[in-house]
């Protein structure tokens, strides 16, 4: 009988063996888990095609502004006025255009404080309980006192609480312009006291800083997914915009720095012939920062109060967004960046509070992300990204960023706070990337932004504790991220169930915000990296995500299709179980039985041929395998019927292959049927770690695809040389597997690591 014969057929016996009960046993089997998300996405069309890219009909919409800004330092005010250019490059006539005025959220008949639940509470803090119950209401909405057209004439307009209908005179078509203005002021909120996303904070000295953003009305997105998406801003879900070229002119009092999007067109008349100096010097600049304002300076600069003006003039071209921050009190310090054939500016901003923590890591860390983004994704493209601190803000524009994050009174910090502001600069000046680059609706779908983002954070806080082993203090290994890394989900994904909501739900209405939006996507994506497709293929892909929708506008289904199409994995599983579902993952080790060799027919072999009609004489050659332990497995040896482990297959070797066949062949002593339970949803890949008698040990991955047939449970059948002494799933915690006390064979007697932190809470 040829090799291969031979082989086969004891390969089909040990199998077939192994499985033979548990195919009786299997129970339920459910391959809804592996189903085809086509109900879940829209039809692909030529606005979007099936394989994740822009389609040949794909369309955005431009807006261009022009603003003249005023900030009334004194009063706490700011005062616009615009002139809007819009494009329609739809194939859609517009009969009207929709407005964003986010700062409405803060007007004194806001809706928005009504739609949270609220209970007196036995027991409250002072300045909550002032917040709650004495204190009247902020008036922080937009005044808007003119909206005119290109000739100066009245429009009619309608403000529906945090969006402005503009009624045109005439539909917009296809591939027209329409220009009007809109002139406005409001009050600023003071962001310690009335919290928010932009604002000032006033120091104890009386200076203050501002923080600007959504600081003046903002055309919506209109596209081919959903037309205008005017869902009103309730202060959580961020927000949706079009790209555009801005010139904005920002008028504050003399003695002001101010950093902001775009290019600075008159850096001669607002800077000092010292601060030109050091500019240049900074442009060279590429292993730390140089200051254009000292510590000093603005220590001294911070002391007397000017009554005169200046206007800072810039220009940003195709970006989806304007924000900038000013104060009299800033020290300021820069250094270049290489990213790829161009130079970056890596910026801060920040007063001397933020000393000596900020002037430490806060450029270093923008340099690092901006080297890390880009090349998980494309060179960024703009020339400079600039981190501004704040009391208690973490939040994203096209180049700037607003960052908390301070050392204490006296100069100190601890690790916790160092980490915090390294980690919290890297996010928000990734940020850059996703969405403001790669402009997802964030509105709609906050995992697009803040989830994509928070996996590159962990990406780059890894490399920054590479370049940067001197933050790494106290024998830290390698940079504690906060997320991304499985273990840390462990205790969201096992929670309650009727407090988590999946991933493919609107920020506004989940529960958890940070797990769920950040978090959990994060996992999910460091997971399907490093465990489900590995690095080269995934890093391929989602750098083909970024680069087919830069300066566009995803949707989900985009960011999946790509990921599918540029890898050749089919990952609908994935998909649904981590972003549709709130299933967690839970694979453990079921059950271990071991089977040696007989030298006479068995039970089974009986079975065999009684099935077949056969005499035992007639079968063709077969190696009989009994279970240990088992009844058989007592009778056997009682007739001494087991062969010899350390040659178990020598007799039946000699037999049946020539003695060149013999000179090759394994010869496996050991054979096991080793059974993987699921008692969580989540398909996943089973990791196992074997280790063997003599202290060898071997990885071995089982694709997520071994449980298409049952989701319940499944087996492997292995043969081996050696023992094997112990069995492992998921032994270095890759896949946020919730339970771990049934990871192990022979069990482990240990607490599983979410029962550890329940017991924590609870202490």
């Amino acid at each position: 009988m040829r090799l291969y014969k031979v082989l086969s057929l004891v390969l089909v016996l040990i199998v077939s063996f192994s499985f033979s009960q548990d195919e009786q046993k299997q129970g339920k089997t459910n391959t809804n888990k592996f189903k085809q998300l086509y109900d879940e996405f829209a039809t692909p069309n030529m606005f979007r095609t099936a394989s994740g890219a822009p389609g040949p009909m794909y369309y955005q919409q431009q807006a261009n502004y022009k603003m003249d800004i005023e900030l009334d330092e004194e009063n706490t005010r700011l005062f616009g006025f615009e002139a809007i250019t819009y494009t329609n490059n739809s194939p859609d006539n517009l009969n009207y255009l929709w407005v964003q005025l986010d700062q409405n959220m803060r007007a004194k008949d806001s809706k928005r404080p009504l739609i949270s639940t609220t209970a007196v509470r036995g027991a409250q803090g002072v300045s909550s309980f002032t917040n709650s119950f004495l204190k009247e209401r902020f008036d922080g909405g937009f005044n808007v006192q003119e909206v005119n057209d290109a000739n100066g004439n009245p429009l009619s307009i309608l403000i529906n609480f945090t969006m402005m209908r503009v009624e045109l005179p005439k539909p917009l078509l296809s591939g027209e312009t329409f220009t009007f203005s809109i002139k406005w002021w409001y009050n600023i909120n003071n962001i310690v006291v009335d919290r928010g996303r932009s604002g000032y904070e006033e120091f104890e000295d009386g200076n203050r800083a501002f923080l600007i953003a959504q600081f003046y009305p903002r055309m919506a997105v209109y596209s081919d997914v959903e037309g205008w998406q005017h869902s009103q801003f309730w202060g959580r879900d961020e927000f949706a915009l079009p790209f555009g070229d801005f010139e904005v002119n920002i008028t504050v009092p003399e003695d002001h720095i101010l950093e902001a999007t775009g290019k600075l067109k008159n850096r001669e008349i607002v800077f000092s012939k010292t601060m030109l100096k050091r500019f240049e010097k900074a442009k060279k600049s590429y292993d730390k920062p140089v200051y254009i304002v000292t510590e000093e300076e603005a220590v001294q600069n911070s002391k007397k109060t000017s009554k005169n003006k200046k206007t800072w003039k810039f220009f940003a071209k195709n970006v989806r967004d304007f924000a900038f921050a000013t104060s009299r009190k800033y020290i300021w310090d820069m250094m270049a960046v290489k990213i790829g054939d161009k130079d970056v500016m890596a910026v801060s901003v920040y007063p001397e509070e933020g000393n000596p923590m900020w002037s430490e890591w806060s450029t270093k860390a923008v340099a690092s992300t901006l080297k890390s983004y880009s090349r998980m994704t494309f060179d960024y493209p703009y020339h400079k990204a600039i981190s501004a601190n704040a009391a208690n803000l973490g939040m994203e524009y096209p180049m700037i960023c607003f960052n908390r994050g301070r050392p204490r009174a006296d100069g100190t910090y601890t690790d916790r706070t160092k980490f915090r502001l390294i980690s919290l600069v890297v996010h928000e000046v990734g940020h850059n990337f996703f969405p403001m680059i790669v402009n997802s609706d964030e509105r709609q779908w906050t995992w697009m932004d803040e989830g994509l983002n928070t996996f590159l954070q962990y990406v780059a806080e890894q490399d920054f504790g590479e370049w940067y082993p001197e933050a790494l203090t106290l024998g830290y290994k390698k940079y504690p991220s906060r997320r991304g890394d499985p273990k840390n989900i462990i205790p969201y994904m096992g929670g309650d169930q009727d407090f988590i909501m999946p991933i493919m739900t609107k920020g506004l209405n989940t529960y958890q915000f940070g797990s769920n939006a950040y978090a959990k996507p994060a996992t999910a994506l460091n997971i399907l990296r490093e465990t489900v497709m590995g690095r080269e293929l995934f890093d391929y892909a989602f750098k083909e995500y970024a680069n087919r929708w830069k300066f566009k506008h995803p949707t989900p289904e985009d960011f999946f299709r790509t990921m599918e199409d540029a890898s050749a994995l089919d990952l609908d599983w994935y998909w649904r179980g981590w972003f549709y579902t709130t299933d967690w993952v839970d694979i453990g080790v079921k059950d271990v039985k071991t089977y040696y060799v007989s030298s006479k027919p068995n039970a089974y072999a009986k079975e065999y041929a009684e099935q077949f009609q056969m005499q035992l004489k007639d079968l063709p050659p077969m190696v009989y395998l009994v279970e240990d332990s088992s009844d058989e497995f007592n009778a056997e040896m009682k007739k001494g019927n087991l062969l010899d482990k350390s040659k178990p297959l020598n007799d039946y070797i000699k037999e049946n292959f020539t003695k060149a066949e013999q000179k090759i062949l394994k010869q496996p002593k050991y054979f096991y049927t080793v059974t993987f339970e699921k008692p969580g949803g989540l398909v996943m890949p089973i990791i196992v770690e074997y280790t063997y008698s003599d202290g060898e040990k071997k990885r071995k991955t089982y694709p997520a695809q071994i449980w298409r047939h049952n989701d319940i449970e499944v087996s492997r059948a292995i043969a081996s040389e050696k023992e094997i002494v112990s069995i492992k799933v998921d032994p270095e915690q890759e896949t946020a597997d919730i339970d771990e006390s049934n990871n192990s064979w022979p069990k482990e007697d240990k607490q599983s690591k979410f029962d550890t932190f329940k017991n924590k809470a609870k202490n």
